[in-house]
Protein backbone atom coordinates (compact mmCIF):
# COMPACT_ATOMS: atom_id res chain seq x y z
CA UNK A 1 0.00 0.00 0.00
CA UNK A 2 1.27 3.45 -0.91
CA UNK A 3 1.85 5.87 1.98
CA UNK A 4 -0.33 8.60 0.44
CA UNK A 5 -2.68 9.28 -2.47
CA UNK A 6 -1.56 9.04 -6.05
CA UNK A 7 -2.57 12.64 -6.74
CA UNK A 8 -0.23 13.78 -3.96
CA UNK A 9 2.65 11.72 -5.36
CA UNK A 10 2.02 13.09 -8.87
CA UNK A 11 1.84 16.60 -7.38
CA UNK A 12 5.25 16.18 -5.81
CA UNK A 13 6.69 14.94 -9.09
CA UNK A 14 5.09 17.80 -11.05
CA UNK A 15 6.43 20.34 -8.51
CA UNK A 16 9.98 19.04 -9.00
CA UNK A 17 9.73 18.94 -12.79
CA UNK A 18 8.13 22.39 -13.13
CA UNK A 19 10.86 23.84 -10.89
CA UNK A 20 13.50 22.27 -13.14
CA UNK A 21 11.76 23.54 -16.29
CA UNK A 22 11.54 27.08 -14.89
CA UNK A 23 15.19 26.97 -13.88
CA UNK A 24 16.66 25.55 -17.09
CA UNK A 25 14.20 26.12 -19.95
CA UNK A 26 12.36 29.40 -19.35
CA UNK A 27 14.50 32.44 -20.16
CA UNK A 28 12.70 35.57 -18.94
CA UNK A 29 15.03 38.29 -17.67
CA UNK A 30 12.49 39.99 -15.43
CA UNK A 31 10.96 36.98 -13.69
CA UNK A 32 12.86 37.52 -10.47
CA UNK A 33 13.58 34.67 -8.10
CA UNK A 34 10.78 32.12 -8.51
CA UNK A 35 10.37 29.11 -6.23
CA UNK A 36 7.84 26.38 -6.84
CA UNK A 37 6.47 25.77 -3.36
CA UNK A 38 3.80 23.21 -4.14
CA UNK A 39 1.55 21.52 -6.64
CA UNK A 40 -1.98 20.36 -5.97
CA UNK A 41 -3.34 17.83 -8.44
CA UNK A 42 -7.00 16.88 -8.72
CA UNK A 43 -7.94 13.28 -7.92
CA UNK A 44 -8.57 12.50 -11.59
CA UNK A 45 -5.07 13.87 -12.45
CA UNK A 46 -6.48 16.24 -15.11
CA UNK A 47 -5.82 19.60 -13.40
CA UNK A 48 -2.83 20.87 -11.45
CA UNK A 49 -2.43 24.10 -9.53
CA UNK A 50 1.19 25.15 -9.15
CA UNK A 51 2.01 27.46 -6.21
CA UNK A 52 4.85 29.94 -6.65
CA UNK A 53 6.83 32.20 -4.35
CA UNK A 54 8.27 35.22 -6.13
CA UNK A 55 11.09 37.42 -4.81
CA UNK A 56 13.06 40.13 -6.52
CA UNK A 57 10.13 41.81 -8.27
CA UNK A 58 7.59 44.30 -7.03
CA UNK A 59 4.55 42.60 -8.53
CA UNK A 60 4.32 38.83 -8.18
CA UNK A 61 1.10 38.71 -10.20
CA UNK A 62 2.93 39.96 -13.31
CA UNK A 63 5.46 37.17 -12.87
CA UNK A 64 2.69 34.60 -12.48
CA UNK A 65 1.03 35.98 -15.62
CA UNK A 66 4.30 35.65 -17.58
CA UNK A 67 4.75 32.08 -16.38
CA UNK A 68 1.10 31.30 -17.15
CA UNK A 69 1.66 32.50 -20.71
CA UNK A 70 4.25 29.74 -21.09
CA UNK A 71 2.03 27.04 -19.56
CA UNK A 72 1.59 25.23 -22.90
CA UNK A 73 5.38 24.95 -23.24
CA UNK A 74 5.70 23.79 -19.63
CA UNK A 75 2.91 21.25 -20.18
CA UNK A 76 4.60 19.89 -23.31
CA UNK A 77 7.89 19.56 -21.40
CA UNK A 78 6.05 17.71 -18.64
CA UNK A 79 4.61 15.38 -21.26
CA UNK A 80 8.13 14.51 -22.38
CA UNK A 81 9.33 13.91 -18.82
CA UNK A 82 6.37 12.13 -17.21
CA UNK A 83 5.10 8.69 -18.09
CA UNK A 84 1.40 9.52 -17.80
CA UNK A 85 -1.58 8.92 -20.02
CA UNK A 86 -2.75 12.53 -19.60
CA UNK A 87 -0.66 15.53 -18.70
CA UNK A 88 -2.70 17.77 -16.40
CA UNK A 89 -3.71 21.28 -17.38
CA UNK A 90 -1.70 23.80 -15.40
CA UNK A 91 -2.70 26.91 -13.50
CA UNK A 92 -0.26 29.05 -11.55
CA UNK A 93 -0.93 30.93 -8.32
CA UNK A 94 1.01 32.95 -5.77
CA UNK A 95 1.62 30.98 -2.58
CA UNK A 96 0.06 33.12 0.15
CA UNK A 97 1.24 30.83 2.97
CA UNK A 98 4.68 32.48 3.14
CA UNK A 99 3.20 35.96 3.69
CA UNK A 100 0.76 34.46 6.18
CA UNK A 101 3.65 32.85 8.08
CA UNK A 102 5.55 36.15 8.18
CA UNK A 103 2.45 37.85 9.56
CA UNK A 104 2.14 35.22 12.31
CA UNK A 105 5.85 35.64 13.16
CA UNK A 106 5.49 39.42 13.47
CA UNK A 107 2.43 39.02 15.72
CA UNK A 108 4.33 36.58 17.94
CA UNK A 109 7.31 38.95 18.08
CA UNK A 110 4.99 41.78 19.12
CA UNK A 111 3.47 39.63 21.84
CA UNK A 112 6.91 38.61 23.08
CA UNK A 113 8.14 42.21 23.20
CA UNK A 114 4.98 43.28 25.09
CA UNK A 115 5.52 40.42 27.54
CA UNK A 116 9.11 41.45 28.22
CA UNK A 117 8.10 45.08 28.80
CA UNK A 118 5.43 43.94 31.27
CA UNK A 119 8.04 41.84 33.12
CA UNK A 120 10.34 44.89 33.34
CA UNK A 121 7.49 46.99 34.75
CA UNK A 122 6.77 44.34 37.40
CA UNK A 123 10.45 44.31 38.44
CA UNK A 124 10.28 48.05 39.11
CA UNK A 125 7.39 47.60 41.55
Amino acid sequence: MQPYKRSARVGDLIREEVADILLHKIKHKDLGFVTVTGAKVSDDLRHATIYLSVMGTDDGQKTVHKISSTSSFIRSELGKRLNMKYVPSLSFRIDESIAYGRNIDSILDDIESEGSSIDEDEDLL
